[in-house]
């Protein structure tokens, strides 16, 4: 282990359908009775079942990582004996202390473990929320192998001589007017798409809701964005979550 890497190793907790009650999933820290958290831990304890792995640091914050094989990954991307990354984030005050690295190497050690011949995750060169830092993935071994809406960046790192490279494998966007996708894996949803959703109502504007249940009908949505993804006439808006103020904004720049 580097010297950095010592300097500031902490405790990691994986967590299990024994531990996941207890244990806080950093990115919604609140009460078990919290819808928002409550939605959240339901669907990583299903996916448990297909092998997702929620590994934090232990500290009360955004600092862990969540990741699954790629065939059991709520995105449309194809690979063959790969690992999948949800997300990788480390947030405020843990950031600079080598953690995010601790997080990869843990991932890429369990990944070898099971056989796994690469790891996938997606970036962009442009500094975006809720995105892995594009320039820390590339200086620990990932390339960009695809993009998608000009922005988002198929990262790829390869853990075998005979990896082969994954692929976007989405759909074009076939309904017109306001359409959000979206999905349980993000804590946030429950609370901001009853928000956007009733907004939308009392404003009279035409809101689609695609609430993405399945494995199935992330695999087939037409964005590899599926835990948040807003359309407006087939075109791609943001992947932001939509506070009212925040919408307000994105939707008077289209109709300004």
């Amino acid at each position: 282990m580097m010297e950095a890497e010592r300097r500031y190793s902490m405790e990691m907790i994986t967590l299990t359908p024994e531990n996941i009650k207890k244990e806080h999933i950093c990115c919604a820290i609140a009460s078990e009775k919290d819808p928002q958290v409550h939605s959240k831990k339901t669907w990583l304890k299903e996916q448990m079942n297909n092998g997702l792995i929620f590994t934090k640091m232990n500290v009360r914050g955004k600092c862990f990582i969540e990741y699954l094989p790629l065939e059991y990954a709520w995105v449309p991307i194809q690979g063959e004996n790969l690992m999948y990354i949800d997300c990788l984030w480390v947030a405020g005050k843990f950031q600079g202390q080598g953690y995010a690295l601790q997080l990869l190497n843990s991932c890429k050690q369990k990944s070898i473990e099971l056989g796994k011949k690469g790891l996938v995750i997606l970036s962009s060169q442009k500094k975006l929320s809720y995105l892995m830092d594009y320039h820390f993935l590339v200086k620990h071994g990932f390339k960009s192998v695809g993009t998608w809406n000009g922005i988002y960046e198929l990262m790829f790192c390869s853990l075998s001589d005979d990896a082969k490279e994954p692929i976007f494998a989405v759909p074009e966007m076939v309904d017109d007017g306001l359409v959000l996708y979206y999905t349980h894996q993000c804590p946030f949803c429950v609370k901001y798409v009853q928000m956007l959703k009733d907004y939308c109502k009392e404003q009279d504007i035409p809101l689609q809701l695609k609430h993405i249940e399945t494995l199935e009908q992330a695999q087939n949505a037409p964005t590899p964005l599926t835990t948040y993804s807003l359309f407006y006439n087939k075109k791609f808006m943001t992947r932001e979550v939509q506070s009212i103020k925040r919408f307000e904004k994105t939707w008077g720049e289209l109709h300004g």
